[in-house]
């Protein structure tokens, strides 16, 4: 099975545990994710080697979300049920081919051919055709197949974040009209047939969607983001290995105790997080910018 397929089938099952959720008894507590923790040093954007090409960091058009309480899938490890989540800035689309070329120009550690294994590994970078060169991948579409270490440096070079996992829910929670979106079945459907779409080969050039009242564009349906908290994710792939009392938190029992058991598209995407590794680079995973108000 490829990797790819195991991370889509994490996520499915987590959506097809929603379904079997609503009949189930007790809650239970969803497991931690995984642990990004590394003992090597990150290579930093901050200092760039002597053979780094010069390169500009590209402007990114950002749009600011208000802020507001949000309702996680799952109350956080304290047993939060609603989050305060405060004024941010996001980007309005997902970083670029051409943009993350630029990165690699100016920082070769996170070219194709030199990133260490630790941080990415085999397909990183594998739609180009090489460590700066693009070939038929797209200048303007997302760029995918980059591990949540080099979406971090390259935040880190633009001088901006990672969004946070409750900040891109919060986000990706409205509507073109509402800041929560969730309650109307309109805009459940649409959300739904985005994703089952299946990911286009090439990608369509980024910021193309439709924007929701935020200004923020593409958040569904083009391509998986990473968030810089993505170990919060709270199913995970390595909790059916356990054999402890609480086994029952994985298959259907990961549905359980969820805010909303028919958000089927946040089961899906919270059962994706859960099935990633830091050091992953996925075919349809992309990043977009953040920063505080």
């Amino acid at each position: 099975m490829t990797r790819l397929s195991t991370v889509l089938l994490s996520a499915s099952a987590l959506a097809l545990a929603a379904l079997v959720a609503a009949r189930l008894g007790p809650t239970v507590e969803p497991p931690a994710g995984p642990d990004l923790g590394v003992v090597a040093e990150v290579p930093s954007a901050a200092q760039a080697p002597a053979e780094a090409l010069p390169a500009e960091v590209p402007a990114v058009e950002m749009a600011t979300v208000q802020g507001g309480v949000y309702r996680p899938l799952y109350q956080t490890a304290t047993g939060v049920a609603e989050v305060e989540v405060a004024p941010f800035a996001l980007a309005v689309r997902p970083v670029t081919n051409a943009e993350f070329l630029a990165f690699a120009r100016a920082h070769p550690d996170w070219r194709r051919s030199r990133v260490r294994p630790l941080f990415a590994e085999d397909g990183y970078l594998g739609h180009w055709a090489g460590d700066l060169a693009l070939g038929d991948a797209p200048p303007q579409a997302p760029v995918v197949n980059v591990s949540w270490f080099a979406a971090r440096a390259y935040a880190e070079w633009a001088g901006k974040r990672l969004p946070t996992t409750d900040e891109w829910e919060f986000a990706a929670s409205a509507s073109a009209t509402q800041a929560d979106g969730r309650a109307d079945p309109d805009y459940a459907r649409t959300i739904l047939a985005r994703y089952s779409r299946p990911t286009p080969n090439p990608l369509p050039d980024a910021g193309q969607g439709d924007p929701n009242v935020w200004g923020v564009r593409d958040l569904h349906g083009l391509v998986w983001e990473w968030t810089d908290d993505v170990a919060s994710a709270l199913v995970t792939a390595d909790s059916r290995q356990s054999r402890d009392a609480n086994s029952r938190r994985y298959c259907a029992a990961g549905a359980v105790g969820a805010s909303d058991f028919e958000d089927y598209a946040a089961f899906l995407r919270y059962g994706f997080r859960g099935g990633l590794e830091a050091r992953f680079a996925v075919p349809n995973l992309g990043f977009r910018l953040a920063a505080d108000a």
